[in-house]
């Protein structure tokens, strides 16, 4: 190993290790981020490019992230490619401006990378929005536009001032008719000399009745009536002091502490009794099923009063096919159960429900009257309340037994499905699916401020 200690060994060694400081240090210092892959790349196309140049740099907020990779023609346009850094956060509405760093003429590219809610722009995309900055060029333009613009008001006004453009022009128009009214003027100063004459002179004589009225001392002049406003003024001022200090009955309802206390408690009673009934949330409940054993639909029309979010009352109408069931008997032969026929006759009946539930989290205990007795119910939510199983216990001299799942799936929209009387206590067992609506202060406005009339 003595080809390491060698003379030629070591000054190659060194002439590696500066060379590769000299490449680090110049991909450090470089504008390019493309060096190593570390950038992104996009294109915009100019209608003119005067003023840029290639290997450029690139700004956005001032800062240099990019430079300007290449500068071509295409379909008669400037397409300028461009690469900035890759921890610039390009999106689909990104925007370009072009901008002057000078008064010779140079320009730069300022780059927004747009909204950060929208989609990444991909790499070697178009940028579709360009907006040209105030060049010197854009500067001598309007310039131009305003001494133009110049040019034609001097016109105009020596056309409107000359003999034959005087009636051609509305300054002109104008002009003239100045004239013709200062000449009027003096014409008629001129006749109503006398006249005005005697209008100065019935000012000087309100003036001097001014004077006198002013200078009366009697008890109907301006100097006691002036008196008398002032006592007023000095009443109110005493008046206001003693309301001030508590004095009278007044008095004590502004500074008296307790009483204003009191009356501002009855105030916020009030208060809180408007804005109690103002919270109170009621929903409209409209719900049919089909009784697949009894063949008919039952339909409910409920209100639900919800006085706050840990309570409710629930009332409502049913209709029930199968509110009345009668059962006949008929033996045909034998005296074998199998030689026995029922046959079953449901009528309709109308009955009522009025509940109170409690919540407890997704938990609901229900009880009250349901459909014509007494009983109770307990309710379970699931995912966000949008799903609710249900379980219902009434009329225990024939307990009858309802089990039901419910899913609400848009703007108080559901289906039903269950088991009503499951136990057959009343040989009304019968599997039901059902839909249903309920309607809610919400949405009943927003029914409301979306009809056509």
């Amino acid at each position: 190993m003595n080809w390491l200690r060698t003379a030629e060994f070591k000054v190659g060694l060194l002439v590696i290790v500066v060379g590769s400081l000299i490449a680090v240090m110049s991909m450090r210092v470089s504008d390019d981020p493309s060096y190593l892959g570390r950038a992104k790349k996009a294109w915009f196309l100019l209608p003119n490019a005067a003023g840029l140049v290639k290997n450029s740099a690139v700004r956005s907020a001032g800062i240099p992230v990019g430079i300007i990779k290449d500068i071509k023609l295409q379909d008669g346009m400037a397409r300028i490619d461009i690469t900035v850094r890759s921890d610039v956060p390009l999106t689909t509405s990104a925007a370009i401006e072009i901008k002057s760093s000078g008064i010779l003429g140079d320009k730069y590219i300022e780059v927004y990378p747009g909204s950060p809610t929208d989609s990444p722009l991909p790499d070697e995309s178009q940028i579709l929005t360009v907006k040209e900055g105030g060049g010197m060029e854009n500067l001598m333009a309007q310039v131009s536009e305003v001494a133009g613009s110049l040019k034609k008001v001097a016109k105009s006004l020596e056309e409107a001032t000359t003999e034959d453009g005087t009636r051609k022009h509305v300054l002109g128009r104008i002009v003239k008719n100045i004239e013709t009214l200062t000449g009027d003027l003096a014409q008629v100063t001129t006749e109503n000399k006398d006249k005005i004459g005697d209008i100065v002179d019935q000012v000087h004589s309100i003036t001097s009745s001014l004077e006198e009225v002013m200078n009366d001392k009697s008890d109907s002049g301006l100097k006691e009536t002036w008196k008398k406003l002032s006592k007023t003024v000095s009443n109110l001022d005493e008046i206001t002091t003693k309301i001030k200090n508590g004095d009278g009955a007044l008095g004590k309802l502004i500074s008296d502490e307790d009483t204003a206390e009191n009356l501002s408690s009855a105030i916020e009673g009030v208060n809180d009794f408007v804005s109690a009934g103002s919270r109170i949330q009621t929903a409209f409940d409209f719900k049919t099923e089909y009784l697949g054993e009894v063949g008919s639909w039952k339909s409910y029309i409920g209100i639900q009063i919800q006085p706050g979010l840990d309570r409710y009352y629930y009332l409502a109408v049913v209709d029930d096919p199968a509110g009345v069931v009668e059962t006949t008997r008929t033996q045909t032969s034998g005296s074998t159960s199998s030689d026995i026929t029922e046959v079953k006759t449901y009528q309709n009946k109308i009955k009522f429900t009025i509940l109170f539930a409690k919540n407890f989290w997704d938990l609901t205990i229900k009880g009250g009257l349901i459909e014509n007795g007494g009983g109770f119910g307990i309710d379970y939510h699931f995912f966000r309340r949008k799903l609710k199983v249900s379980m219902e216990a009434f009329d225990f001299t024939r307990t009858n037994v309802r089990g039901s799942v419910s899913y609400s799936f848009y703007r108080g929209l559901y289906v039903t499905a269950g088991i009503n009387d499951a136990l057959d206590k009343n040989n009304a067992q019968s599997g039901y699916l059902g839909a249903g609506l309920l309607l809610t202060n919400d949405d009943i406005k927003f029914l409301m401020t979306s009809a056509p009339f």
